[in-house]
């Protein structure tokens, strides 16, 4: 279909397959009615804000299937709230709409089915969802381009707008005239992929439908089931395993004071597990240390841990006090299986002549779920923080609305 314009003198054309009742000229804002001797200018729109997006007559792809926009119309709601609807005709007749907003977009359909608002209920259902209340309002066509299969409305369009994100159902109201459609929340990359090429605007704040980047539930889930093997992995790994000492020797000072004992070899088998090491020593108002080194005697690979041993106590001010203890534990991690030996240097001051001895034990594989609970402690902390940002982008989300859940907890 081509329309010359009478007022700009430009000429649009295009390839529409409906009866065209409106036209808006795309250069001039001139809407043209249609009447039984052509088209006649009714009216001009005064708009006049920057258009930034899909242009008419564009083609594109979307969800599979190409499109070609024949109209565009700017919605005013709240005295200076705008946004713009895309009207999309596909090669086989059928329509289908864009909606966008502060960048945000929403794919729509048409649909029959009918919902009783005329109380603007807070909640309705549809397909097994239930979709909440976000507003209702009325809207005034501030602006159109391109072709229409309807009279643009002169009057303000009533419309309760329920969101399911990333669901949306949008009920339009004018007179006796019921329209509902259906639509779902669509990537701005989707749209650049389906129509390339095209300047788009940007995208801010949260969009009405916009989904939380990550499934809350579905992550608590999967936390869950891996949290459950974790569990269930450890159990089997050590069901049938037994502690085992390596080590359970008194040094003496006199004899190996600040020189090594050497243990005799031992050899460990199945999966790592951690090394144990106990010290004991009667320090009395002074400190012993002990040094271990874990030999692997097939690869030479050494491992080194050391630990002070102090116990301090007096009488100040009145007060009995005590500092430190004469018994320490320590871990080595991740001990695999092979031949080893442990060297043990114990030192003592040499001034200290009333201690004697130091007691050292060494025990492989005992038992703890420390390995187990570390990486399940972290995935409740991130669950924790996935949750905390959810409820701060639904908050975000219902900031316009009056019917805020959150308004509700407050």
């Amino acid at each position: 279909m081509k329309v010359p314009c009478f007022q700009c003198n430009v000429t649009t054309e295009l390839d529409v397959h409906f009866e065209v009742k409106n036209f808006v000229c795309p250069n001039c804002q001139n809407l043209y009615t249609a009447s039984s001797d052509g088209l006649r200018v009714q009216r001009k729109f005064n708009y006049k804000g920057e258009h930034i997006g899909l242009q008419v007559g564009q083609q594109g792809t979307l969800k599979g299937e190409e499109y070609t926009v024949t109209g565009i119309l700017v919605k005013k709601a709240y005295g200076s709230y705008y946004w713009r609807e895309y009207i999309l005709q596909s090669a086989s007749g059928s329509f289908r709409y864009l909606s966008e907003a502060d960048g945000h977009w929403i794919f729509l359909e048409e649909i029959t089915e009918k919902f009783d608002v005329k109380n603007h209920p807070i909640n309705i259902d549809y397909e097994d969802l239930k979709f909440d209340l976000y507003h209702y309002t009325s809207t005034d066509i501030v602006d159109a381009k391109g072709y229409f299969d309807f009279d643009i409305p002169v009057k303000k369009v009533s419309m309760d707008e329920y969101i399911a994100p990333p669901y949306i159902i949008s009920i339009e109201n004018l007179g006796d005239t019921e329209t509902t459609f259906y639509g779902e929340h669509i990537s701005v990359s989707e749209i650049k992929k389906g129509f390339p090429d095209t300047p788009l605007p940007y995208k801010h704040g949260t969009g009405v439908v916009e989904p939380f980047y990550l499934n809350v539930r579905n992550s608590a889930l999967i936390f869950c089931v891996i949290a459950l093997l974790i569990f269930i992995s450890h159990g089997f790994i050590y069901s049938d395993r037994v502690e085992k000492t390596v080590l359970g020797q008194d040094l003496s000072f006199s004899e190996f004071n600040n020189k090594d004992f050497i243990s005799p070899s031992f050899t460990l088998e199945g999966a790592s597990a951690p090394m144990t090491v106990s010290v004991y020593s009667d320090v009395n108002n002074s400190w012993a240390n002990v040094q271990v080194a874990l030999i692997n005697e097939t690869t030479n690979d050494e491992v080194y841990a050391n630990k002070d041993i102090e116990y301090y106590h007096g009488y100040t001010e009145g007060e009995n006090w005590t500092e430190g203890e004469k018994g320490e534990k320590f871990y080595i991690c991740g001990v695999e299986a092979g031949k080893y030996h442990l060297t043990v240097t114990p030192q003592k001051p040499l001034e200290d002549l009333s201690n004697n001895t130091i007691r050292v034990n060494a025990v492989w594989n005992q038992p703890s779920m420390w390995n187990a609970w570390i990486p399940v402690i972290i995935m409740g902390l991130l669950l924790a923080g996935i949750y905390y940002l959810n409820v701060n982008f639904e908050q975000k989300r219902w900031a316009d609305s009056d019917y805020s859940p959150f308004d509700e907890e407050e």
